[in-house]
């Protein structure tokens, strides 16, 4: 590569990463805000932990299902295009949400099936849209940026999601908190708002009648708030749409470059050959490393998902949080979790030689024990140090979450990256059935056995999946960095 040609490479290189870094955090716009409009929904329409979490579990599957689909696909099509295209369709999904319930004309009570069909259709075609996000950037990243630097920026990309999480969250927050129409003077919506709180969590009426009416004029006071989850983050994944198919070019060679230096496989001109799929078969679906990783990521979702979906619930419902304090202590946990991506990155180029599956063991172990750490504080604890010890969790969880998929990469190597990283990704929405039904299902039971404890079985069941997860990670303790034929052992 001339002088020339690198100094446009590098050019290229940086668009690449910051454009993909953009529109994968505006996919989280249009994906993670169904979880900050969760306590709306249950209060204006009485819908139940056990339905929240099969809701999750079904959409998260689908979404698991359409990363290893799109990473089939993407592995043969242009990234430019399938990105944006699926953000788009993303959009309309998420801008429909909102539109809902005045689409059917249901007002605040119980929710009738056809509102809950409609939500149901909605959140499946988003989820299916979702899966075009990722898989365009696994191929696009392991075009642009060479095996030894894909852990440190590609850790770095990873960041996307959890800034537009940590954005969205603060975003959401302030909207449940401060956005809707004000219904507290209408007897018959407090009423209504009142049977659904009590229905949901029984412990209130503990607390007295009063507490309850409180509780209810409250919410009153910001009924339909959570459809502006799902406008104003549309708005703003628009905007990116158009970015993303400004800014975005397929492969160096696309651009007049020569591709990266000791990246060359023997199918990467022809991914629709027999050849093409014998790699598949031999880099992917036979690689054992593969499915280490796989089952690994189960465990990493879980954790992960436990948190940032029903964090927002949690925090108001176990601590009794306003809206905005519980949006603030989510922030703050997908915030230390860009710094523990970051620095894991780091950790995984600067000590283990690129192998990514080492750093991931610590990372695990770091989780465990600050998610212990959380499950010990008192309820009385402030707010400060709550959110001190969430975020660890976020520190430690978020290392794993992006280097599996580095990890994954560079196994495969970059003519199979985006497949392997479908393969992974099911694994890691097949945590759904734990982190959506069965969080959702045990809240429920526990609480109605034992009322104000199920969350804390929650916090005891994340603690054992990640000691499993980061046992699961020592099995490949010994693996090389790369699958590339040019590496030695």
């Amino acid at each position: 590569m001339t002088p020339e040609q690198a100094k446009s490479f590098k050019y290229w290189q940086y668009r690449t990463i910051a454009a993909t870094m953009i529109g994968y955090a505006l996919f989280y716009f249009v994906r993670k805000n169904f979880s900050f409009a969760i306590p709306g929904l249950a209060t204006e329409y009485g819908i139940s932990n056990t339905s929240f979490g099969l809701i999750m579990t079904v959409i998260g599957l689908l979404y698991g299902l359409s990363r290893f689909v799109n990473g089939l696909i993407a592995d043969r099509m242009n990234g430019r295009y399938h990105m944006s295209l699926g953000l788009l369709l993303c959009v309309l999904a998420s801008v429909g949400f909102g539109f809902a319930p005045t689409i059917l004309g249901v007002k605040i009570g119980v929710a009738p099936h056809a509102l809950i069909v409609l939500f149901g259709v909605l959140l499946v075609l988003n989820n299916i849209f979702q899966g075009s996000g990722f898989p365009p950037c696994a191929r696009l990243l392991t075009h642009w940026i060479p095996p030894h630097e894909l852990a440190t920026k590609m850790s770095v990309w990873n960041t996307s999601h959890s800034i537009g999480a940590s954005i969205l969250a603060i975003l959401c927050g302030y909207v449940m908190g401060n956005m809707g129409r004000d219904l507290s003077g209408d007897v018959a919506v407090v009423d209504a708002i009142k049977q659904n709180l009590i229905t949901l969590n029984p412990a209130l009426l503990e607390q007295g009648a009063d507490a309850a009416q409180a509780a209810a004029v409250a919410a009153a006071e910001h009924v339909g708030a959570w459809q502006w989850c799902f406008w104003i983050p549309a708005l703003c994944a628009l905007a990116g749409v158009i970015g993303l198919f400004i800014s975005l070019r397929d492969t160096p060679r696309s651009v007049g470059l020569p591709e990266l230096e000791g990246t060359h496989t023997k199918v990467e001109d022809n991914t629709s050959s027999a050849e093409y799929k014998a790699f598949l078969r031999e880099k992917v679906f036979r690689n054992p490393l593969i499915w280490i990783l796989a089952f690994a990521n189960f465990f990493v979702y879980v954790v992960r998902f436990a948190v940032l979906d029903w964090g927002p619930k949690f925090l108001q419902e176990a601590r009794g949080m306003a809206p905005e304090d519980a949006g603030w202590i989510i922030a703050v946990s997908e915030i230390m979790g860009i710094v523990g991506m970051l620095v894991a990155g780091w950790a995984t180029d600067r000590f283990f030689k690129g192998k990514a599956h080492r750093t991931c063991v610590f990372c695990m172990a770091g989780a465990a024990l600050f998610m212990a750490g959380f499950y010990f504080l008192p309820s009385t604890s402030p707010v400060v140090v709550m959110a001190a010890t969430l975020g660890m969790v976020g520190f430690f969880i978020y290392g794993p979450q992006a280097l599996i998929g580095i990890a994954a990469a560079n196994q495969a190597t970059k003519s199979a990256a985006a497949t392997a990283n479908g393969v992974t990704g099911i694994f890691g929405y097949l945590s759904t059935f734990v982190s959506g039904l069965g969080i959702g299902a045990m809240v429920d039971w526990v609480n109605k056995v034992n009322p104000g404890e199920g969350w804390n079985y929650v916090f005891l069941m994340m603690i054992a999946m990640a000691v499993v997860g980061m046992l699961i990670f020592t099995l490949m303790w010994r693996a090389k960095a790369t699958g590339y034929d040019s590496e030695q052992a």
